[in-house]
């Protein structure tokens, strides 16, 4: 849809460092610094755009007189990754070293970002946890993330295979897309066949169906064990970083994460991303919202 002039914001059209941004300022004065929203738009890392999530940065700067920056990063697969986190991670450093200039203030700046922009949101949190010369971020809100390539076979794959948009079998298809992979490669990953037996247990304390709350598992069947590939396994390195799934990264690090705001939908594969972030950033002593929407869909 063709952008409108709107009576209660006003947006200028910038590059941040180089990434493409857009940013909505409420036309109302205000008393003081407002706070800072960075948002990352969905679309797997290989479409979207900042003119397709227009109205809902329009609609979050008004509802919460935020000044938000709509991050334009390039896309895969002319962009390689980590190109898309790379972008997200310099938009977001230079608001926050420059937030003065733009009515910001640099204590109350949060990262924001659906499915694949939660990743990029929960990812910048953590590049940025131990960084000590600029802000930290105040919080972190994530809309169905998702967060981990290390199992395709929890409960919300198994009961959301065939949803309409995002189906099971659509999210490690384009998964291959964006990291520019063979795509003959989706069946054994979805499988399970790409992951050896030592980090399956290594990571078995954040990535299990155990984790999971019984009410989500109506249905649920555990998978028959996966013959082990190394072949596969050497073909998707970037599945494994923490970069590439936020949900694998070291304590050390998610302990110092923001106050987080997690978004999960009933009708979603990647639902329980969110309610397994969700625990480990409890377990962390990490503050969280979280806010279930039991209709919802990807």
């Amino acid at each position: 849809l063709p952008a409108l002039w709107d009576s209660q914001l006003l947006m200028k059209d910038l590059h941040f460092d180089g990434v493409p941004v857009k940013i909505y300022f409420p036309r109302e004065p205000s008393l003081g610094k407002r706070r800072g929203v960075i948002f990352f738009h969905g679309g797997c890392g290989i479409f979207g755009s900042i003119r397709g999530f227009e109205r809902i940065c329009r609609y979050i700067t008004r509802k919460s007189d935020s000044v938000v920056v709509s991050v334009g990063y390039h896309l895969a697969p002319e962009h390689k990754y980590p190109a898309q986190t790379l972008d997200c991670l310099a938009a977001t450093v230079h608001l926050l070293q420059n937030a003065d200039t733009y009515g910001v203030d640099p204590a109350r700046v949060v990262v924001c970002g659906d499915s694949a922009g939660g990743t990029y949101a929960a990812s910048v949190c953590q590049e940025l946890a131990h960084r000590t010369d600029i802000p930290k971020l105040r919080a972190q809100v994530l809309i169905y993330p998702f967060l981990q390539a290390l199992s395709f076979n929890l409960p919300s794959h198994q009961q959301n295979a065939s949803t309409a948009f995002l189906s099971r079998d659509r999210t490690v298809h384009a998964i291959l897309k964006y990291l520019n992979k063979d795509c003959s490669l989706k069946e054994p990953i979805l499988a399970g066949s790409h992951v050896p037996e030592s980090m399956n247990l290594k990571y078995k304390k954040w990535v299990s169906p155990d984790l999971i709350p019984e009410v989500f598992k109506l249905g649920y069947k555990p998978p028959l064990p996966a013959s082990f590939l190394p072949q596969v396994h050497e073909e998707v390195p970037e599945l494994f970083e923490a970069r590439f799934s936020p949900l694998l990264a070291e304590d050390a690090v998610v302990c110092l994460l923001p106050d987080t705001c997690i978004i999960t939908c009933e009708h979603d594969v990647l639902r329980d991303d969110g309610l397994l972030y969700k625990k480990r950033l409890e377990d962390s002593n990490v503050r969280v919202t979280w806010h279930h929407v039991q209709k919802g869909f990807h």
